[in-house]
């Protein structure tokens, strides 16, 4: 039965997944904070055979830009040794697709940078964007997110700054990537940094 390994480091968890026909074989979730680059190969190494699998899928981002790069790079050097596919996910999405049972649509708030919040708006029936990534202080983000039920590393400061509804804080989890619609878990490997790079090219550069 081919088998996925799941990689996720893009927020403040180190999460490693294998899974196979929607199940779960073996996971190991850690909320590290810092320190992923650490942590996260032994954990691969602790799942079954080493982690070994025929394809391999890793959280892309939003995040922070350190945890992104360690999960890309881990995720493209594996897939170079092992000679399997490897594609992306979005932590946003795979945080909806965990939700989705409690309503028609779901907010999502992740900490960014220098004090904003990624959000992000889904439908959860079936599971589907319906807003583009923004990076948002929290009273932007507030007016941005109309859904009652806020997810995410960031909920607790969106409903704060809104006044009403309801925080589920929450990090991205490997194993709920199995929940993914295709079009949803087959993104490039590349990052998706949500916000744009903090130093900017001069008039010349």
């Amino acid at each position: 039965m081919p088998r996925t390994l799941v990689i996720d480091t893009a927020t403040a968890a180190c999460s490693v997944a294998l899974i196979a026909n929607g199940a779960v074989i073996a996971e190991m979730h850690e909320e590290v904070g810092r320190g992923h680059a650490e942590r996260l190969m032994p954990m691969i190494a602790a799942l079954p055979d080493g982690g070994r699998a025929d394809a391999i899928l890793v959280d892309c981002g939003p995040g922070s830009f350190t945890g992104v790069r360690v999960g890309l790079a881990a995720a493209r050097a594996l897939g170079l040794g092992w000679g399997v596919p490897v594609s992306g996910y979005s932590s946003t999405a795979v945080l909806a697709t965990a939700a989705s049972a409690s309503g028609d649509t779901v907010g999502i708030a992740l900490i960014g940078g220098h004090g904003e919040l990624f959000v992000q708006r889904y439908a959860t029936r079936p599971l589907a964007p319906l807003s583009e990534l923004r990076s948002l202080v929290p009273a932007d983000a507030a007016l941005a997110l109309s859904d009652t039920e806020i997810v995410g590393s960031g909920a607790a400061q969106l409903i704060a700054a809104r006044g009403n509804g309801t925080a589920h804080p929450a990090l991205p989890r490997a194993a709920d990537a199995r929940l993914l619609p295709s079009a949803l878990s087959a993104l490039p490997p590349s990052p998706i940094y949500g916000r744009d790079a903090d130093a900017k090219a001069g008039p010349g550069g």
